[in-house]
């Protein structure tokens, strides 16, 4: 069964928040279709400033590498074009969707994507895991990887083979022949302990 097409993506940063000033570094996404990883997207950015010590060794980015990197907002039209109208997709999307927000707010474009998170949709697909970090869900599920993280390609790599391992899940596990992209983003505002019964529920109308 063919499963929604999405765009999955993640981004590494100069801190924590847009609101007071910080701004991003990497930009990684790929583009789901037909069960399979078609297309990427990576760009380094300039932000405009040096990074500190803690995000040049977090990230492994360098302030070296941003020197020549190109700024902000070349890239952030780039990332929108390859964007276009899918739906995002991206762990703990809190984070990536504010600052996704404020990049676009700088080129003067606005998001109109849905967004949905698999970090939420995790914590209900597999509540006996022993966190819901990305590492940690990575390994649980015995998804394929070459032990890179904070660096957003790979990032949102390893997010996107978690978002079909869910999709996997919850077809197998419960009988639903399509999970959609709405599925899974209804999945992530229905309380734990709820989940299961709801998931039930989507498969008797389905039959």
């Amino acid at each position: 069964m063919e499963k929604s097409p999405v765009i999955i993506l993640d981004f590494e940063t100069t801190g924590l928040s847009p609101q007071y000033g910080d701004r991003a570094i990497e930009i990684g996404a790929v583009l789901i279709k037909d069960n399979l990883i078609v297309d990427r997207f990576q760009g380094l950015m300039n932000p405009g400033f040096r990074i500190n010590t803690f995000i040049e060794s977090y990230t492994g980015i360098s302030n070296g590498m941003l020197e020549d990197a190109p700024p902000c907002e070349e890239v952030m039209e780039q990332f929108a074009e390859f964007v276009a109208d899918y739906p995002l997709v991206a762990h703990n999307a809190s984070f990536d969707r504010k600052f996704l927000d404020a990049e676009f707010d700088f080129i003067g474009r606005t998001r109109s994507n849905d967004f949905t998170c698999t970090m939420l949709a995790a914590r209900r697909v597999y509540p006996n895991a022993p966190n819901h970090k990305l590492g940690t869900l990575v390994r649980y599920c015995r998804i394929e990887n070459d032990g890179t993280f904070h660096r957003a390609l790979a990032d949102a790599e390893m997010t996107g083979r978690l978002w079909l391992a869910m999709i996997d899940e919850i077809r197998d596990g419960f009988g639903i022949d399509h999970v959609s992209f709405e599925l899974m983003q209804k999945i992530t505002r229905v309380s734990k302990a709820n989940a299961p019964k709801y998931l039930e529920k989507i498969a008797c109308n389905q039959c």
